[in-house]
């Protein structure tokens, strides 16, 4: 299969990013997106020539640092899939394939198809923990969790902090990202006594790093882990609830 990439190549945060044209003869349908770029890279070191830049990890659809826009769409043309979860079947011989990182206000462009996405980690730090008291382990039945409750905050915390929610959003909002955290938190008995806070901290982190939610939805189709759209009501909720019980004492 030959396809046509246009790959966006930028050398660094304040050079001028432009698309290069790439042709690969050889790219196979089985290809993932990752394995297409290895490809390229492979292509352009034996030509002397700079390799394209990209994160990757795990490639099975964990960890998130794979995010790339193709097309316009984050990580590919299918939904809720990582980048290194699409593959080349998904274009046609002879089609033109652009890919570029992650777009949104939030998001530096670092080098080529890498952006730094540290401003997920500081919501993250700015309350996305509990307190436990340190040492001895508890008894595993001292905190009664149900089955239900844990299953739902599991769905939740299957978020992987990709960033495609951001990149897919006109606003460039980390909603979903912050409500599945959020979520996932109050859901759970530990740090209970943290949680008003937590949501005070986090929000407000989240509004300074990122855009408002444009309330269309495209960030539930972009994620891998499939976090459901709920989550992002858990932000205004959370942080509702918050300022309720603030007010009440």
């Amino acid at each position: 299969m030959r396809l046509i990439l246009e790959v966006w190549r930028q050398a660094s945060p304040q050079a001028q990013g432009h698309f290069e044209p790439y042709e690969i003869a050889d790219a196979r349908e089985e290809m993932s997106l990752l394995e297409l770029l290895d490809r390229l890279n492979h292509q352009l070191i034996e030509a002397n020539q700079d390799p394209v830049a990209f994160e990757s990890d795990c490639r099975e659809g964990i960890c998130g640092t794979c995010g790339i826009d193709v097309n316009g769409t984050p990580h590919g043309p299918e939904d809720n899939v990582p980048a290194c979860g699409q593959h080349v079947r998904s274009f046609h011989d002879g089609d033109t394939v652009r890919i570029e990182p992650f777009r949104a206000a939030g998001f530096t462009i670092i080098r080529d198809l890498i952006v730094d996405r540290t401003g997920l980690d500081r919501i993250i730090q700015a309350g996305g923990t509990v307190a436990v008291d340190a040492g001895t382990a508890m008894d595993a039945d001292s905190v009664l969790v149900t089955h239900e409750q844990s299953e739902q905050a599991l769905d939740f915390a299957a978020c992987i902090g990709c960033g495609a929610c951001v990149s897919a959003c006109p606003n460039g909002a980390a909603y979903l990202f912050t409500g599945a955290k959020l979520k996932h938190l109050s859901l759970m008995p530990h740090g209970r006594m943290e949680r008003g806070k937590r949501a005070v901290s986090m929000v407000a982190q989240m509004e300074h790093e990122f855009g408002p939610c444009s309330q269309i939805g495209e960030c539930a189709l972009a994620c891998p882990a499939g976090v459901p759209l709920s989550a992002i009501a858990t932000v205004n909720a959370e942080r509702l609830r918050a300022m309720l019980r603030h007010r009440d004492n």
